[in-house]
């Protein structure tokens, strides 16, 4: 086939693919629907609640060496807040299916993470390791670190074979060695293995003001900055989703959230806020200064339900 006609072949199929885009979606114009919402409201199901405050939480284990606060607990993701004291280590590990993820707090970890150099990842840091992909930590300098860690809910880990060790063991699982082809997930441009939050996103901000640190079919950890701003009036609702639970950390200043059933409320670096599936909430920049807010939810492209009258934005 000639070069011409192997251009024109394609420019056919290119229209015959925009031909079956409907025209709004190709515009990005609103469309309507009727989106589910729960009835009675989603609640808060403990350990979830609307706002863990990190001084609450430093408070609360105060004169602790180590300790584990449960935080997220849902059909999506189980997320805690650990403190280690210095010295202290992790046994490598890793997930088989589904990657890992951490915001730290305080203090400063050495992540050892196969394939990579290994790095210190000292506040504000977010690290990930794909699945299949060994990884271990360890407090340096004189202080515990704190950090909070996201992993998929109902899964347990796995632990390389090293020399003549001994299996571990775990409530209600026994392990047995096997063996197994499939080796670790690739890091990308997109899922890299960690993002200095300080040093290069805050130095070298994106065009937009976000960015997502990690991004995959089942996992979104979106970084959103901006300036702050006027809190809005309560006639606006933000958003809701259908089917998932979304949860935030502060990274940076302040952040004003409004809640459906609840008044505004402010969070600080390292609370951590958290909005049951159908229920209406918003998050908009508060002070005069930048905030960030780092969004995490299992949906990249989820959908965003506004109100009808809002125009399909917040």
């Amino acid at each position: 086939m000639s070069s011409f006609r192997k251009l024109a072949c394609l420019g056919v199929s290119a229209l015959v693919l925009a031909a079956a885009i409907p025209a709004a979606a190709q515009q990005g114009a609103i469309l309507y629907a009727w989106a589910p919402k729960p009835v009675p409201m989603t609640l808060w199901k403990a350990p979830n609640k609307p706002v863990w405050r990190l001084a609450e939480i430093m408070a609360a284990h105060k004169g602790e060496k180590n300790w584990v606060q449960p935080i997220v607990r849902d059909q999506d993701y189980t997320a805690n807040y650990i403190q280690m004291a210095p010295g202290e280590k992790t046994k490598p590990q890793f997930w088989a299916d589904d990657r890992a993820f951490w915001y730290i707090a305080s203090g400063q970890i050495r992540f050892t993470i196969e394939g990579q150099q290994p790095f210190v990842a000292s506040k504000g840091f977010m690290v990930q390791a794909p699945f299949r992909t060994p990884y271990s930590m360890e407090t340096v300098g004189s202080e515990p670190s704190v950090r909070f860690e996201v992993t998929r809910s109902g899964r347990t880990p796995l632990y390389p074979v090293a020399g003549n060790d001994t299996a571990p063991s775990a409530s209600g699982k026994h392990y047995e060695k096997v063996s197994y082809r499939t080796g670790p997930d690739p890091y990308t441009s997109e899922n890299k293995p960690y993002l200095d939050f300080w040093g290069d996103f805050v130095n070298r901000p994106p065009a937009r003001g976000n960015a997502p640190f990690v991004k995959d079919s089942n996992n979104f950890m979106n970084v959103i900055r901006g300036k702050g701003t006027p809190t809005p009036p309560d006639s606006n609702k933000g958003h809701f989703h259908v089917d998932y639970n979304e949860f935030w950390v502060v990274a940076e200043g302040t952040i004003d959230y409004k809640m459906e059933g609840m008044k505004v409320f402010t969070a600080e670096v390292g609370d951590i806020v958290y909005a049951p599936q159908g229920r209406w909430h918003r998050a908009s920049w508060a002070g005069n200064g930048m905030s960030t807010r780092v969004a995490i939810n299992p949906r990249p492209e989820g959908l965003h339900n506004y109100d009808a009258e809002a125009g399909a934005t917040q």
